[in-house]
Parts: C-alpha cells; sequence; structure tokens
C-alpha cells in the first residue's frame, strides 16, 4: 500500500540499492549560477540515482526551476561541473536521451493534442499507434481533438508531457507537472511516474507540495538557492522526528537558520 498523502514513506535506503549500484544518471559538484548581481544556485552538489524517482522540493522561488534547467543544459553556470548521464550537460549526444517538460506548454496551441502528438511522433521516429499511447497515457484520449489552445493549464501541461514521452528518454525532467491537476489526476501522473522509473527511466520532478515527497524514491530540498537536505523519505523524516513533511521541512528551517545566527 503507498503511503498516505503528506506522511514519510516506511521505505529505507536499501530499498534503492539496486538502482544505486549504477552510475548516477546526473552528478552536480558544487554549482553555482549567477543571474545578474543575484546568486541563484549558490554552490549545490548531489547526485541523481538512475531509474528512480527523485523529488525536487521549494518553496516559490527557491531555484528548483533553474536548478532545472543547469540539468537540461539550457542554463549556463558560472562554476561547478554537471554530468547527466556521463556526459556534460547540454552536450549534443544528450538531445534523444533527456526529456524537459517546463511549466509553460511546450507544444503547438493551434494544433489539436493528436495533431501535436503525431508530429513529435515524426520527429522523433515514432508511429502514430506510439502517439496514441502517449495520448492514453496523460488520459486525454477523449480530448485528443481539441486545440491545445483551448484546453485548461492542467491539460495543456499533461499533452506537454505525452509529447515528451515519445521520446522515450533515459531522463525525464518535470517542472511542477501536477499543477492544476485535480486529486484523480495527480494520482495516475504518479503512476506513471512510477512505471517509467520501473522500466528504468530515471525521473525528477520539482514541486512546492509537500504531500508528493512521499510518492519519491529520494528527495532534494532546496531553499534560496541551497541544499538543505537530501535522502530518501524516511531518512529525512526520521531526522525531523515527524511524520508529516510539512514539519520536516519547517524544521530544517528552523534548524539552519538557527545554524546562521549562530
Amino acid at each position: 500500500m503507498p503511503p498516505r498523502p503528506n506522511q514519510c514513506s516506511q521505505l529505507s535506503g536499501d530499498d534503492y540499492a539496486e538502482s544505486g549500484r549504477r552510475a548516477p544518471a546526473v552528478q552536480i559538484d558544487d554549482v553555482v549560477v549567477e543571474k545578474g548581481r543575484v546568486r541563484i544556485l549558490d554552490g549545490i552538489s548531489f547526485t541523481i540515482p538512475a531509474g528512480s524517482i527523485t523529488g525536487l522540493l521549494g518553496p516559490s522561488g527557491s531555484g528548483k526551476t533553474t536548478l532545472m534547467r543547469t540539468i537540461v543544459g539550457v542554463q549556463a553556470v558560472r562554476s561547478g561541473t554537471v554530468n547527466v548521464l556521463g556526459r556534460t550537460a547540454g552536450s549534443a549526444a544528450l538531445r534523444s536521451s533527456v526529456g524537459y517538460v517546463t511549466q509553460a506548454p511546450s507544444v503547438y496551441g493551434d494544433l489539436t493534442v493528436r495533431e501535436n502528438a503525431n508530429y513529435f511522433a515524426t520527429v522523433l521516429g515514432r508511429g502514430r499507434a506510439e502517439a496514441e499511447r502517449a495520448i492514453a497515457d496523460v488520459n486525454l484520449t477523449h480530448e485528443a481533438d481539441r486545440l491545445v489552445g483551448r484546453m485548461s493549464g492542467g491539460q495543456r501541461s499533461r499533452a506537454s508531457l505525452a509529447c515528451a514521452l515519445l521520446a522515450k528518454p533515459e531522463l525525464l525532467v518535470l517542472d511542477e507537472p501536477t499543477v492544476g491537476q485535480d486529486p484523480v489526476l495527480r494520482r495516475e501522473l504518479w503512476s506513471q511516474f512510477r512505471a517509467l522509473a520501473d522500466a528504468g527511466t530515471t525521473v525528477l520532478v520539482s514541486s512546492h507540495v509537500m504531500d508528493e515527497a512521499a510518492r519519491c524514491d529520494r528527495l532534494l530540498l532546496v531553499r534560496d538557492g541551497a541544499l538543505l537536505a537530501e535522502g530518501t523519505p524516511a531518512a529525512l523524516c526520521a531526522a525531523a522526528r515527524t511524520n508529516d513533511f510539512e514539519d520536516v521541512f519547517l524544521r530544517l528551517i528552523d534548524a539552519a537558520d538557527q545554524k546562521a545566527a549562530a
């Protein structure tokens, strides 16, 4: 039975030892990103295990999107190294191996869902059957002939996800994919993410909703451009001595503030 929303998973780090034996999908070492005179990422370092779901959690403005853009290779860094699937982030060789779904829809608004899926399937060398399967995977079959531009924000996000899935990426980076989705669709999307990870795809999902933390194998908690904590849900709950993820995050923030003040 899956953990209840906003409750810590009972799984331990050993449950993911198998994926840990493989080379990390992402390796980030002491990365600094600045925009103008503002430091957005401040010396972040971590690894993301292959074939896992890693949750990137933090409040709005904490640097989550910049960090994801850094991993995808579209964000310039001032210093540090970013390696993805054994190569430098942004390498041409990674273009067919990394999928990225942004918060803004990345499909054509003047085309229907099906037309978008068929177009991207053609570009990627996939067939129409695979396009239909991707549409079904995001629960848009009954809306497949609607113009994307006339759909809700949540539906447009799912249309973007369908097109990203057509690439069959080794690493799938999702920037707040469940925003605007109702609870049933959120559950279905997370089931899809789990199926992808079980099949070997590495999934990185950002969110500012703490109840999604329990659905991840590992967590990266960020605040003000710094990595506040990382680990399995169970390990972070144990360290904070609470079973509620909002409390975990708040206690980590309090501890960091106290350390800074001292």
